[in-house]
């Protein structure tokens, strides 16, 4: 973070948009304590999405374990090797990636998602929806993907946390 800002172009692109937003929220006498909202910057802590284009990718958004054991909150943590899904297969011969998604035990919902392994900068934007919306791991059992894609892996890591 630079001066409070996110340095991340994707990021940073989305700030003065937001600003002028809550300036016109406050002169109408707009409610602006939504966690969520359109007129409050969550993302830029909460949310920052990012991919690091190496060989291998790494995808990563929302909380990591050490910020979460920071922050105090209880987190459970669910690891998966993506070549164990059918996809994998389509996506490469002998594909080797890893996903892991931190659970908040509070509230049941995803808190966090990195990824590790070709072409996961793809799974990304499906992480930040998780993140961003709050959704409960229970839900995530009825959200189906496309199959046989990589993208089984959200089927397997809520699997994998009902043990």
């Amino acid at each position: 973070m630079l001066r409070g800002f996110t340095a991340i172009t994707s990021a940073r692109r989305f700030q003065p948009r937001i600003a002028g937003a809550v300036i016109a929220a406050r002169a109408n006498g707009v409610p602006l304590d939504d966690r969520w909202g359109a007129h409050v910057a969550t993302a830029d802590s909460a949310a920052v999405s990012q991919v690091i284009f190496t060989d291998p990718e790494v995808a990563a958004i929302g909380l990591t374990t050490r910020e979460a054991e920071r922050a105090w909150r209880q987190a459970k943590v669910v690891d998966y090797d993506i070549g164990g899904v059918a996809g994998a297969v389509q996506y490469a011969e002998g594909y080797r990636g890893k996903a892991r998604m931190l659970v908040d035990l509070d509230c049941g919902t995803v808190a966090g998602v990195t990824f590790v392994g070709p072409g996961v900068g793809e799974l990304l934007h499906s992480a930040t929806i998780a993140v961003t919306s709050e959704v409960p791991v229970e839900r995530l059992w009825h959200a189906v993907p496309a199959l046989p894609t990589i993208s089984e892996v959200w089927l397997r890591q809520p699997e994998t946390y009902r043990g």
